[in-house]
């Protein structure tokens, strides 16, 4: 008889996936995973990366999805408003929810608690289910390369398939 472990308390995912439908649970990975990937390489190329967004198009395609900030303009040189921009990026998503049966908005986090940087991905489908995840990073001090810690599951809730 094989042994089954019980998953630990910070990777919910097995019971997350059993509860909805297979379909939403491959576009809610497929977006995870893309956005986890893209920020990744925004921070190893350029030390940073603004919110961004990506979708499942209804035919299955995976978009990207991004506004300028608004900042740029008033020459505060590289501050921009990270809120704003998500605030914006939601907006346009929701304006278009139509063409697409899942998002995903990719941000840059401060865990308090851990007093550490993390690369948020909060995803929602149409069908109503949400699941976000945190990857927290770091910079090594000794090989000023990128280090990355355990990725955990998080809150989320709806924001486009809201009303």
């Amino acid at each position: 008889m094989e042994e089954v472990a019980e998953p630990e308390s910070s990777q919910p995912a097995p019971s997350w996936r059993t509860s909805v439908p297979e379909a939403t649970a491959t576009d809610l990975e497929n977006l995870l995973g893309t956005g986890m990937g893209a920020a990744q390489e925004q921070l190893e190329r350029n030390g940073g990366f603004m919110p961004f967004a990506l979708v499942v198009e209804n035919d299955g395609e995976v978009r990207l999805v991004a506004v300028s900030p608004a900042d740029a303009e008033s020459g505060s040189g590289d501050e921009f408003n990270a809120d704003a921009m998500i605030s914006d990026i939601t907006a346009l998503l929701r304006q278009n929810r139509d063409d697409f049966r899942a998002a995903a908005i990719v941000c840059d986090i401060t865990l308090l608690e851990e007093d550490s940087d993390a690369i948020h991905v909060a995803t929602e489908h149409r069908d109503g289910a949400v699941f976000a995840a945190v990857l927290p990073y770091a910079a090594s001090p000794a090989t000023r390369e990128w280090e990355f810690g355990e990725l955990a599951a998080d809150t989320n809730e709806p924001a486009i398939w809201v009303d």
